[in-house]
């Protein structure tokens, strides 16, 4: 038998080894297969996918730090960017409603939200009366440093939310810097647009929204309010200025002198939505040393809930206000006013005694914020008066008498003639003090917020006014009165008068109401 060579018997058998390598080859064509069945997205939509994010990266950089805060004059605002399909400016200010301004031309909208009065600059303009010829320069001045400023934190709120948003989304530093190159070309872009298509003269023709919407038929047109605005920002520099001067008149005043222990009460009415009222009502009771506040109602305008927010400041005016409600007043500024800290609201002749003194009152049996003549509506008052008055002698009865009872309409006041010693009033923006027949003494007040954006209505702007009721506080009876009367709109006249009721005036006793009784003090 022959004998193989071992050679031969090391050497691979090639048909054993066959199938691996048939194995490998299919394998190795498999492979580019697989790959082939991965879809690539088509360049447009990548594109439209970073632009979406672009968009809402940006968008979101914007609504978290993408505003400022500015000084602008004496008052201090909130600017921010916001994407907008229409552009243009929007002013918005509580809780009056807004003005939208046409002002550009471009996917960005200007917010700026008029935040608050600031007292400190404020009284800066009044110590320095001669800053107010520079008063708008000031401001331009101001909106440019805003504006410059809001366009550099915009420019990084866009480029840092369209980044972070990027890198989230594509989880690829390439990917999310472009997102952010991308975010700043179109905030830049933008703001092109927006300078190429500035209209400066938009502010001649705003739209109003919110309360504002019956501005142009009260205050008139947007291009005579312009024309006149140097007397509106006079107003507003020299209003607390005003009120500054009235202690000092006062303290020379003849015929009276109160002493510590007098009761002084500070009347206002007819506020209607003006917001420097509360400036002038925490002075006079800073300088007078007010012991109560009283107010005879319509310190709305429509008395809707978004008018609520102007009725804060009365828990910080350092007095008890005890508030009735008027026609411009709803049912729904009654329950806000109820839940404010150191407001006492009086209504349904229910009685309540606050600082040595009994008040009792009735809310207005109507609300008519349109200003409208319901049928009937004498007679309304006149019922509402017959209740209270009602209610008076039952607390006379039950040896609790009512020291002043407060109504809104003289009319329903006039219903209690007879049940106590002093009854204020308001509605009709101007101060009247008349005697009843049966002994009551009627005190109607003026408009203490110059009748709100009706102040320049006619050819003269209404006066503001109030009065400081002093009253003895043993017997509780009015002893003497200070008529308190600043100009009005773009006016700068403050005048008190003191009166002195006819048992207090010293040798002749001439009748209430009689000019002898009134005791004048120089103008300051």
């Amino acid at each position: 038998m022959a004998r193989v060579p071992a050679a031969v018997l090391s050497t691979p058998n090639p048909i054993r080894k066959l199938p691996q390598a048939l194995a490998r080859r299919y394998r190795s064509r498999q492979a580019p297969a697989t790959i082939e069945l991965v879809t690539q997205p088509h360049p447009w939509t990548r594109a439209v996918g970073l632009v979406a994010v672009v968009l809402c990266g940006a968008w979101l950089g914007l609504l978290i730090v993408g505003n400022v805060r500015v000084p602008v004059g004496p008052m201090d605002t909130t600017m921010t960017l916001r994407p907008s399909f229409t552009g243009g400016t929007k002013i918005n200010i509580s809780p009056l409603g807004a003005l939208q301004l046409d002002s550009h031309i471009a996917p960005v909208r200007l917010d700026v939200n008029v935040d608050q009065l600031d007292p400190d600059r404020s009284q800066a303009l009044v110590d320095h009366p001669e800053r107010l010829s520079g008063l708008q320069d000031e401001v331009t001045a101001d909106v440019g440093r805003g504006t410059l400023d809001l366009a550099l934190r915009s420019g990084v709120a866009v480029v840092t939310g369209a980044t972070a948003l990027g890198l989230a989304v594509y989880r690829r530093p390439r990917r999310a810097l472009a997102a952010g190159g991308l975010a700043l070309t179109l905030l830049a872009a933008s703001g092109g647009t927006a300078y190429a298509t500035w209209r400066p003269d938009s502010v001649l023709e705003p739209k109003f929204s919110g309360l504002l919407t019956s501005a142009p038929s009260l205050v008139g047109n947007a291009r005579s309010i312009v024309t006149e605005f140097d007397v509106y920002q006079k107003e507003l520099a020299r209003l607390v200025t005003n009120v500054t001067k009235l202690y000092d008149a006062t303290s020379t005043l003849p015929a009276y002198a109160p002493d510590p222990s007098t009761i002084r009460v500070l009347h206002v009415s007819d506020i209607h939505l003006n917001p420097a009222s509360w400036k002038i009502i925490a002075s006079l009771v800073e300088q007078y040393k007010v012991d109560v506040i009283v107010d005879s109602g319509d310190t709305m305008d429509h008395g809707t809930a978004a008018e609520n927010g102007f009725l804060d400041p009365i828990e910080d005016l350092g007095a008890p206000y005890v508030w009735v409600r008027g026609n411009h007043d709803s049912m729904i500024t009654q329950r806000y006013m109820q839940n404010l800290k150191n407001v006492h609201v009086l209504d349904d002749g229910k009685a309540q005694t606050i600082k040595g003194l009994r008040f009792a009152g009735i809310g207005d049996p109507q609300f008519t914020p349109d200003r409208s003549q319901q049928t009937g509506a004498r007679q309304s008052q006149e019922l509402a008066g017959a209740r209270l008055a009602t209610a008076l002698r039952d607390q006379s009865t039950a040896g609790t008498p009512v020291d002043i009872a407060i109504v809104h309409e003289p009319s329903a006041a006039r219903e209690v003639d007879g049940e106590v010693p002093l009854a204020l009033a308001g509605h009709l923006h101007h101060d009247e003090m008349e005697m009843l027949p049966y002994g009551t003494r009627l005190r109607i007040e003026g408009s203490t917020g110059g009748s709100g954006l009706r102040a320049i209505e006619g050819k003269h702007p209404d006066p503001i006014e109030a009065s400081i009721l002093y009253f003895d506080r043993d017997t509780r009876h009015l002893q003497a009165w200070d008529e308190i009367e600043l100009g009005g709109l773009g006016l700068t006249t403050a005048e008190v008068s003191r009166h002195l009721p006819k048992e207090n005036q010293p040798g002749a006793t001439p009748s209430p109401g009689t000019p002898s009784e009134t005791a004048p003090s120089p103008s300051p």
